[in-house]
């Protein structure tokens, strides 16, 4: 798993869910796995760096042994994607709480905008290899 990014997210969120979907059908080298901040693997990961656990405000992007959260995990994210997507790394010369005023703004209303579902997205058995679990 070193060698590979680790994306950990909300996992009863529809718009965390419809993000990973995003993600994997842009990520053509199957580079990122995922893991819902929900689960054991999550909550460990989570431990290990240092992170509060239950932690289900933002995504977490685990990249080359560091730890990314919020607007900086998505533009990282985003840029590892290329095409289209990579264009967004611009972003980053937004000062950090400007960016990431508007994404806990959109984060804080995302269950009432998009809704939630039961229970944690259970991968398809094609995409089983790329969750950790």
């Amino acid at each position: 798993m070193e060698k590979h990014p680790i994306i950990l997210f909300d996992g009863v969120c529809n718009l965390c869910n419809a993000s990973v979907n995003f993600v994997i059908d842009r990520d053509e080298d199957a580079v990122f796995r995922f893991g819902a901040l929900q689960s054991e693997a999550g909550a460990r990961m989570l431990s290990e760096y240092g992170l509060e656990a239950g932690r289900l405000d933002s995504i977490v992007l685990v990249e080359d042994g560091a730890v990314y959260d919020a607007s900086d995990a998505a533009l990282r994210v985003a840029r590892r994607l290329g095409g289209m997507m990579k264009l967004l790394w611009v972003l980053r010369f937004i000062p950090k709480p400007v960016r990431d005023a508007v994404y806990n703004w959109i984060a804080g209303n995302r269950y009432r905008w998009f809704g939630t579902q039961e229970s944690c997205r259970l991968p398809t058995p094609d995409l089983a290899g790329r969750f950790i679990g």
